[in-house]
């Protein structure tokens, strides 16, 4: 039976952490642990507030046994908060007007967002990144202002990120403003935040660095935010996100120590100025040191439950090691990221093509590891972070060249930290899995490891599959299947939207992984609209608009050229769009004219010009087939072997709008010269004196293939019904994102040629009549916008937009193209592999 009372004042995550550890450890029932929570919502997961956004479901983001059902132990009471501290009674006063004994209390207040003291701070439709009130607040300014409309955010650092990252789900044009000369100052280094800066801002965002701001002021509905180096943008609504300070409100009033720049000051092991009283999390300053990521404040919980307990642990100090993915990009900083150790060295590859930035921080005989710095590709975190102190299995350079050996699971000691968040090492996971933890779910359920962060679930993975467990191949946490498996449900069960599906075959109400996914099935498999009802709302930026957003917020308009054929009639109605609504164009390396510089709300006026002239979607927004290039032929070349032309129109036409797991192009050359690229793409055809040669999986990206030869000397209804059963195939059976080059390695060319040449599985007919299928329902996208009140009531104008076209874009009257101006956008470096120091 407890015998002492404990007040715990904040439920946050260390908050959280805290109860867990005191309960599971307290074996005696000591304690009586009454916890006050501010918010009216028990301890959620403040790390993953971006995903609220899209599901608006608060159960998503709770921590497991927050409400601590059945513990006579606990008490929390929501909605209340800590008014007065009486350190020589030991009571606290509550905002209800309760007064609570205490032998011990904890202070878990947190942070609080910092708010710059600008002119105009304190205006409608400024808000805070914090809470998940916060994000209700935000979501509603966000709808009243309309798609496309443009959101500003004060702060370009991890949570500046975050919440520029939300203001694009919610469909807005974000600017991120950063006083800082690059993004995540304190994370990453110039050559890193140069390259993070590029990619974001080619995901829509306006990056302007090196500026603060001067002012905000109300016009109208919106805000005009002048920035400091003279320069004004009109926005909808302004989100501050500029850093956080120590909530130490309550100890200063009751008279405990604080520290010079805040925070509640404590020993070593957390106890504050008043024995009786801890402070932990980011209200706490360490011996005078605050920190501000989760890790280190799990750590100090556990401190403070081991002296409850009679023992005498001690902060160990911090690991500010940080992997995230800020709006589809890879960002990891660990160990001493900046070189700040006398004598280090760095070693950096940075391939602006690629776009990947890799930074390893060394010692100065380049053996052991100090730190390192990853943007655009961070899987290499989970093995190198493990390492930091430690000799390196290999030269540096080779460990961060795409060309260079993978760091295994077994190139870690059992001390060696996985988890920096819940710090659980090697061993401690190597332990669980031989118990039976025999996936990442019941590695995390035995370790904590992975329940935080998530950084170091592939590490996790590995070690899994290095004791010889099958890895999972669950799409995500909401469903257990695979996409393959979900498609086949989908095609079964005849369900058509996602709300039922997940209702019947996963849990939850879904994210971003598998939303997008179900959406890309159910286009799939049927020709309704993408923005038919349900589906909408499924839907990313460019399916939603259905055009490519531009890295200056505008649109690109690609329209169909099968085979890349166009009238005289036609060209001249591209060219006549593109004079009055003042876009750029180019002709791309697919056979197509792209018009840059659409706003939104012009997109219909856009389509309607030239579904007038007969033309109608490229799919260049789409994970469909984009482009079937050629060359011209027989038709005009004198080497030409059969008539490319005809064949790129057929396949085009055949394959239009067909949803997939990834993009998809094809191309058809006239004879071996291959002008066309065939063997580039996806789908490659190649003609012979005899027929065709069929060439499959070939991609761009980031690791370039070529196709392979499925079959050759093929005649035109051979060569359509293999491409017919490789490409639905393919969207039956490959993972999420998954191009065709992976998805054909996976399966085996050989195993591929098996099914679709010799039908090795009694499946030809079913892909081809799929495929006839797509054919025989198949409508343009814009045309059925243009069609639908409803559908076309989406394309509004947002708050300020200009009412004429932007003078950047286009060409000036020598024909000389113009380049659309990005306010700070650092400038991108070339480098290479060395050692900088």
């Amino acid at each position: 039976m407890a015998t002492k009372n404990l007040v715990l004042v904040g439920h946050g995550m260390v908050g959280h952490r805290f109860v867990e550890a005191l309960r599971a450890r307290d074996d005696a029932n000591a304690w009586q642990i009454t916890i006050l929570c501010e918010e009216e919502l028990p301890a959620y997961d403040r790390v993953g507030l971006s995903s609220y956004v899209g599901s608006w479901d608060p159960k998503e983001l709770a921590l497991a046994g927050n409400d601590y059902r059945g513990d006579a132990n606990v008490e929390l009471r929501l909605g209340e908060r800590a008014d007065n501290i009486d350190r020589s009674a030991r009571k606290v006063t509550t905002s209800t007007g309760a007064v609570l004994d205490y032998d011990a209390l904890v202070l878990a207040t947190g942070s609080y967002p910092f708010v710059p003291p600008v002119p105009g701070h304190d205006s409608d439709n400024c808000f805070v990144y914090r809470t998940i009130e916060d994000l209700d607040r935000i979501r509603a300014a966000a709808e009243a202002a309309g798609p496309g409309a443009t959101g500003v955010v004060v702060g370009g650092g991890l949570l500046g990120l975050e919440a520029a990252n939300a203001l694009r789900m919610l469909g807005m044009t974000p600017h991120v403003v950063e006083f800082a000369p690059r993004l995540m100052p304190l994370q990453i280094d110039e050559g890193g935040g140069a390259l993070l800066a590029r990619l974001v801002t080619e995901l829509g965002l306006s990056v302007h660095t090196g500026v603060g701001t001067a002012g905000i002021e109300a016009v109208g509905d919106g805000l005009s935010v002048e920035l400091s180096d003279g320069s004004k943008i009109d926005a909808s609504l302004l989100v501050f996100s500029a850093g956080v300070r120590p909530s130490d409100q309550l100890a200063r009033e009751s008279g405990l120590e604080v520290g010079q720049r805040g925070g509640i000051v404590t020993d070593i092991g957390c106890r504050t100025s008043d024995p009786d009283i801890y402070a932990i999390g980011e209200c706490a300053a360490i011996e005078g040191q605050c920190y501000g990521l989760v890790a280190p404040g799990y750590s100090s919980a556990e401190v403070t439950v081991d002296r409850l307990l009679g023992g005498a642990a001690e902060f160990p100090g911090a690991d500010l090691s940080t992997k995230l993915k800020l709006l589809g990009v890879d960002v990891a900083s660990f160990g001493d990221a900046h070189a700040t150790t006398e004598g280090a060295l760095e070693v950096v590859l940075a391939d602006a093509a690629k776009g990947t930035y890799s930074k390893l921080v060394v010692s100065d005989d380049a053996k052991t590891l100090l730190g390192g710095i990853l943007v655009g590709d961070a899987s290499a975190y989970a093995a190198l972070r493990p390492l930091v102190g430690r000799a390196l299995p290999g030269d540096p350079a080779a460990l961060i060249s795409p060309a260079g050996a993978e760091i295994g699971a077994d190139a870690l000691p059992d001390d060696a930290q996985v988890c920096s968040c819940n710090d659980v090492s090697k061993g401690d996971i190597c332990g669980a899995i031989g118990e039976g933890a025999c996936d990442i779910a019941g590695v995390k359920s035995c370790t904590n490891a992975g329940t935080s962060c998530g950084g170091c679930v592939p590490m996790i993975k590995k070690l899994l599959a290095q004791s010889g467990v099958e890895m999972s191949k669950a799409l995500c946490e909401h469903f257990s299947q695979s996409r393959a498996e979900l498609f086949e449900i989908v095609q079964a069960s005849g369900t058509r939207t996602f709300s039922e599906i997940i209702a019947k075959y996963g849990k939850g109400t879904g994210c971003d992984i598998c939303k997008p996914t179900v959406a890309s099935i159910l286009a799939s498999t049927s020709s309704d609209h993408i923005l038919d009802g349900e589906q909408a709302a499924l839907q990313d930026t460019n399916d939603h608009f259905l055009a490519n957003m531009q890295k200056n917020g505008t649109y690109s308009v690609v329209p169909r050229m099968p085979g890349g054929e166009c009238t005289p009639e036609q060209l001249i109605v591209i060219g006549e769009v593109a004079r009055d609504f003042g876009l750029y164009t180019k002709v791309t390396g697919g056979q197509r004219i792209d018009l840059f510089g659409a706003r939104v709300e012009q997109l219909p006026l856009i389509w309607k010009r030239l579904v007038d002239a007969g033309m109608e979607s490229g799919h260049a927004y789409g994970k469909s087939l984009r482009t079937v290039k050629s060359c011209v032929g027989s038709t005009w070349c004198r080497y030409g072997q059969q008539d490319s032309v005809g064949m790129a129109v057929l396949l085009e036409k055949r394959y239009r709008g067909l949803r997939s797991p990834h993009k998809l192009k094809l191309a058809v050359s006239g004879c071996a010269r291959e002008c066309a690229e065939a063997r580039g793409k996806d789908v490659g055809v190649i003609a012979t004196e005899s027929g065709w040669n069929l060439y499959v999986g070939g991609n761009g990206g980031l690791t370039p293939k070529h196709a392979v030869l499925l079959a050759g000397d093929l005649d035109d209804d051979t060569l359509i019904s293999y491409i017919d059963r490789y490409l639905m195939f393919y969207i039956r059976t490959a993972d999420r994102l998954q191009r065709t080059a992976p998805w054909q390695e996976d399966l085996g060319i050989d195993y591929i040629r098996e099914v679709v040449c010799e039908d090795s599985l009694g499946i030809g007919e079913d892909l081809e009549a799929a495929v006839e299928r797509h054919v025989a329902g198949y409508k343009d996208e814009w045309a059925a916008v243009l069609d639908d009140e409803d559908k076309l009531s989406r394309f509004v104008s947002f708050v300020n937009a200009p009412g004429e076209p932007d003078p950047t874009i286009g060409f000036d009257e020598t024909g000389e193209r113009k380049v659309p101006v990005l306010l700070g956008t650092p400038e991108i470096r070339s480098a290479s592999v060395g050692n900088a120091r």
